[in-house]
């Protein structure tokens, strides 16, 4: 076992809500052994409400989340990514930053929720089925054994984790 601690970024076009949901779930789970990250290509400004509320629901940090964009993970003084995971389709087509380091990338898109419009029950469903969706990506992804297979494998595990339930890729594409 080594003693790295990986850098995950997830990113997400508001980095509103998805993208904060994910980094919370991982900073927790991941004991030290991950340091999390969120960013988007158009950040909203300010992290969902909604989705603090999740957060705190489920036991997870919900304060010091700021919605920012991915170009501050792009500049020379930021941290070398060891993986960036897209948790939406319109950030995962779009032009990324060229990334130091070369991480590993997945999608793992996921509805958003924030765009859900209904009763506070049906916004709060909708926040509760993201977050799940994210925590059983993120602990699929804790269990692999990421320092003993080669990078090919982990890529192709890292996609099969993307289309667990949940996922907005449909059967027959790839991300």
């Amino acid at each position: 076992m080594t003693d790295k601690t990986y850098n995950v970024l997830f990113l997400c076009t508001g980095n509103s809500a998805r993208s904060i949901l994910a980094e919370s779930i991982l900073a927790k789970d991941g004991e030290g052994r991950f340091k999390a990250f969120s960013a988007g290509s158009q950040p909203k400004g300010e992290v969902n409400a909604h989705a603090l509320k999740e957060l705190e629901t489920l036991g997870y940090p919900s304060t010091g989340f700021s919605s920012k964009s991915w170009e501050a993970f792009a500049a020379p003084d930021a941290p070398e990514m060891d993986f960036i995971f897209t948790v939406c389709d319109s950030a995962a087509g779009e032009a990324c930053p060229v990334w130091i380091g070369h991480p590993v990338t997945a999608h793992w898109g996921v509805e958003d929720p924030a765009a859900v419009v209904g009763t506070e029950v049906e916004i709060q469903r909708a926040f509760a089925q993201a977050a799940r969706f994210l925590k059983n990506r993120i602990s699929a992804f804790l269990s692999l054994p990421i320092t003993s297979i080669d990078r090919l494998a982990l890529e192709q595990r890292l996609a099969q984790i993307g289309r667990m339930e949940g996922s907005t890729i449909t059967e027959g594409e790839s991300a």
